[in-house]
């Protein structure tokens, strides 16, 4: 069994669970002062951190590779950055008091950003799909969200008080360019990366763990937990599920009506599906500058544990139904 396929079948992510405690260690041991200086500075240099390994990580040949799957990748790419923001927008039209500014900012966040890689091909491996075609989708999403989650953060949380059109320097400066700075030096750096992929996780990992600490020691001096209740909670909950739940629906009927293969129709609903709170929380961080991040941030972290959730419960279902009987895609080893 690798190691993918054995955090499928945990119930709540470890790590989700090490994010659930910096959220705490920040509302017992918020930053102030001259820490909450630091904490600023240290917070820009780990999402630079990030986006260079980022670019470290990613192959814009496995971008490439499988374009006679154009149809695929295309379905991927209109419901991670199509269906995902039409529903929020839809949502927000239908009950636009239904919960505060920040959090509907949270939501529209959410609907906006790329695709996961590790686990989108992890349950696109265990539920017997295209394996090869939900890594190149889920690569090119992240490298195609560099670019349209900024400028999709531009057109729809502008409407939510949530974009500053000041953040566009920073996207350069802080996600862009590190991020191509390390697809340059890809032929210099890529043997380090691949022997040490292990360290970077690490790294990469405690980089996202620094910046939810900063961005909640910030919300808790702004008094986020009075600005949040559990009703506020449960609502964020619905409707982070009945997102996912749309969405899964819509790619695994849509592609159904379209001819696409099982395999096919299996890398499509669990890359179309997925959202990345690796690139979320950075991203946020850099695009909401001046904002609550913590409380829009929210909506993000909990519908990741219940993407994790939800698609690890189906994956083990099409891997152990008469469909998934006999599997055609090639173990995932990471």
């Amino acid at each position: 069994m690798t190691l993918s396929r054995l955090r499928s079948f945990v119930p709540v992510d470890p790590y989700i669970a090490a994010i659930v405690g910096m959220v705490g260690l920040a509302t017992l041991l918020p930053l102030h002062g001259q820490g909450t200086v630091i904490g600023g500075y240290a917070t820009d240099a780990a999402i630079a951190l990030l986006f260079f390994l980022h670019g470290a990580r990613l192959s814009t040949t496995e971008a490439l590779v499988g374009a006679r799957h154009w149809r695929l990748h295309l379905v991927i790419f209109l419901s991670t950055f199509a269906l995902f923001p039409l529903l929020g927008l839809a949502a927000h039209a239908l009950a636009p008091h239904l919960l505060t500014p920040a959090l509907w900012a949270g939501v529209i966040l959410i609907c906006i950003l790329p695709s996961t890689v590790q686990s989108s091909v992890a349950f696109t491996s265990i539920a017997g799909g295209n394996v090869s075609a939900a890594l190149c989708s889920a690569t090119a999403s992240n490298l195609l969200g560099i670019v349209a989650t900024p400028l999709l953060a531009g057109v729809l949380l502008s409407s939510h008080g949530g974009f500053s059109g000041n953040a566009a320097l920073d996207i350069v400066v802080q996600l862009l360019l590190p991020f191509v700075a390390a697809q340059l030096s890809r032929p210099l750096i890529g043997g380090f990366v691949a022997r040490h992929h292990a360290m970077l996780g690490l790294v990469d990992r405690g980089s996202i763990l620094l910046i939810v600490y900063t961005a909640f020691s910030d919300g808790v001096s702004h008094g986020i937990w009075h600005q949040v209740n559990a009703t506020q909670m449960a609502i964020v909950l619905g409707l982070d599920a009945l997102l996912l739940a749309t969405v899964l629906l819509v790619t695994n009927f849509g592609s159904k009506l379209l001819g696409f293969s099982r395999a096919d129709r299996i890398a499509i609903m669990f890359c179309g599906s997925k959202k990345s709170l690796a690139s979320g929380l950075p991203m946020a961080s850099v695009l909401l500058a001046g904002q609550s991040v913590g409380l829009i941030v929210l909506p993000l972290m909990l519908f990741h544990q219940i993407q994790l959730m939800t698609c690890a419960a189906l994956a083990r279902h099409y891997a152990g139904g008469e469909e998934g009987a006999s599997h055609d895609a090639a173990p995932v080893h990471a």
